[in-house]
């Protein structure tokens, strides 16, 4: 089941900011949730620890569940290479992360909503699945009745997007031009925790 909860207390929690109002409060309070968040003495990790959080950081970061985390890790196995960067390379092609990448919305949770509700369209036909895989030279673009939409103007007017996106700004439309190396793609987690963890 996709997070629903509050994005601050989550942020806290993994140690960093799934959202823009979750980087203002981390600001001002940078240690756990909770009572006794602020004077509570961290004990050392285990190795299980670690490979757990990196593996929910890398979860929360693309709002997946932990089944279809495990079924991307599945698929990423099967291929012949490295299976950290096959594992980042099947996120970041859903649809709704490229959305938000693209800056069409200023969350991947704003970027979900979108999709389910029919805003976004992928080589001229709406699909309303997030997980929908996109393959590289796939056009997307928002629907042209939803450009007057406050939250995508306001999203895509400070956007920088990766290399691997190629955004038209006045037509609210984007070119997705390959599948992006791990060093592209602009997230904080150690893939190799993340490996070890699925590989237990």
């Amino acid at each position: 089941m996709n997070y629903t909860g509050p994005k601050v207390k989550l942020s806290r929690k993994l140690g960093l900011n799934l959202t823009s109002k979750a980087q203002k409060y981390t600001s001002k309070r940078p240690y756990p949730p909770g009572q006794h968040g602020k004077m509570k003495r961290r004990a050392r990790m285990s190795d299980y620890a670690r490979q757990l959080l990196e593996k929910q950081k890398l979860r929360f970061q693309y709002n997946v569940s932990e089944r279809q985390m495990a079924n991307y890790f599945e698929r990423a196995s099967r291929l012949t290479g490295n299976t950290g960067e096959f594992l980042l390379q099947l996120l970041e092609s859903r649809l709704d992360a490229l959305v938000y990448r693209a800056g069409l919305a200023p969350t991947i949770y704003a970027a979900r909503q979108l999709v389910t509700h029919g805003h976004i369209l992928v080589n001229g036909k709406r699909v309303n699945v997030p997980s929908f895989s996109v393959k590289p030279n796939s056009v997307v673009s928002l629907k042209e009745s939803s450009r007057k939409m406050s939250i995508v103007v306001d999203s895509i007017r400070s956007v920088q997007p990766p290399p691997y996106i190629d955004l038209i700004k006045p037509e609210f439309t984007f070119r997705y031009l390959y599948l992006p190396p791990k060093e592209e793609i602009p997230v904080q987690v150690e893939l190799p925790q993340v490996v070890e963890y699925y590989a237990r």
